[in-house]
């Protein structure tokens, strides 16, 4: 259910800043969720319920039970709805729990923060929202710095928040119905008795009440802890057709398509080019099977494409798309040369100074397979290879003129 009392959005006191992304947790620990317990069903009557005694739970009940038996675990709680309890069974005949049997609470341990799979994007008003052309690549699908989390209401859980970093900064985090939105409240919040039963790992959940404020975006900050949300991922990429496929950064799957990396200056606006994009060009009826993720990303540099010097932001744009065979990415394709075309033309107005395309498209057979990323790798080899030996030759030199030892 939807909160009634959800504070006024920081955004709206925000005018400048990008607008904020809510990500709700699915999974719960609630006793009348089925799939949390071992048989697939809620116990009842003549059933004996156990909660393995070392596990840490918390688990919200929102009705009356009536149990024959039941094995509390050492450490944790019940959180009882207005109505809700347990009574001891009569033994009278209960239709439909003649099994008597041993019902156990699934281990709820296992529920990592940084698994995409266990989050969904919702709209401010907390409405879940589902399909539509734009997606996140993987890195986003996780709360990002600037993100507001939501624990639905009436609604208990456990999640593991191990983390290469020793603090997760967050906009803002909703448990239980109650938002905390200030450094200070949620700091009180984890001081309280459900927070360590509800959070445990390494690593440790800051809110900032701080939203993005630069109009081109802000990068997502998850790039240290994407190894883990890649191994929650493990196996779940698509076979693809393609012969070189890309890889966008901060996603786990290479793909087939086409992805655009665009220099900005100052004037460029994240939401409002990506609006442009989609009303113009994503929303006409022959890209209805292309699908657009857009975000400002940090692109590390390195010297002679080896060692590395520092990370440079870009936009970038991976474009997919629902053609198969040989046909594969082709309409995603030519998306992006739409896309290029409309910034050659409109690019200095709309505050972009450049921008690279790579493509992937075809089966394995086709002609025309990752042209643009193979020639930017094979003239990157070349220009190593000749400044290496460039080096080499003037290192030999000043040891043959004596001037090194």
């Amino acid at each position: 259910p939807n909160s009634s009392h959800r504070v006024t959005l920081v955004s709206l006191f925000l005018p400048a800043a990008v607008t904020a992304v809510y990500k709700q947790w699915m999974p719960n620990t609630n006793f009348e969720t089925a799939s949390n317990w071992d048989k697939g069903r809620v116990p009842c009557a003549s059933d004996v319920v156990h909660f393995e005694k070392n596990k840490v739970i918390s688990v919200f009940v929102g009705s009356p039970h009536v149990l024959t038996d039941m094995y509390l675990p050492l450490n944790g709680e019940f959180v009882l709805a207005s109505g809700a309890g347990f009574a001891a069974f009569d033994g009278s005949w209960d239709p439909g729990c003649d099994s008597g049997a041993t019902v156990r609470f699934a281990d709820a341990e296992h529920h990592a923060w940084f698994d995409p799979t266990l989050w969904q994007p919702v709209s401010p008003h907390r409405e879940l929202e589902l399909g539509g052309p734009l997606f996140s690549v993987d890195e986003e699908r996780v709360p990002c710095s600037y993100d507001d989390v939501i624990f639905q209401p009436e609604t208990s859980f456990r999640v593991n928040i191990d983390s290469s970093r020793q603090v997760i900064h967050l906009r803002s985090i909703s448990v239980m119905g109650q938002d905390f939105s200030s450094p200070e409240a949620w700091a009180g919040y984890l001081e309280g008795p459900s927070a360590p039963l509800q959070f445990h790992g390494n690593g440790t959940l800051q809110v900032t009440g701080t939203g993005c404020t630069d109009k081109s975006g802000c990068a997502c900050g998850n790039s240290p802890d994407v190894h883990r949300i890649c191994a929650a991922l493990a196996g779940q990429c698509p076979a693809l057709t393609c012969q070189n496929p890309l890889q966008p950064l901060g996603h786990c799957c290479e793909v087939c398509g086409a992805t655009i990396d665009l220099d900005f200056t100052p004037d460029f606006d994240l939401e409002k080019y990506r609006d442009r994009v989609v009303q113009t060009l994503l929303s006409q009826p022959k890209y209805s099977g292309v699908r657009m993720a857009i975000s400002k990303v940090h692109k590390a540099q390195t010297f002679m494409g080896i060692i590395p010097q520092s990370s440079t932001a870009l936009i970038q744009i991976v474009l997919i798309d629902d053609e198969v065979g040989a046909k594969t990415g082709t309409a995603a394709e030519q998306l992006a040369g739409d896309i290029m075309e409309d910034i050659a033309q409109h690019g200095e107005t709309l505050g972009i100074s450049n921008g690279k395309m790579d493509v992937a498209t075809g089966s394995t057979w086709s002609g025309q397979v990752g042209s643009h990323a193979m020639s930017r790798i094979t003239a990157g080899t070349v220009l190593g290879l000749f400044f290496g030996l460039l080096l080499l030759g003037g290192i030999l030199f000043l040891y043959r003129k004596g001037k090194l030892r």
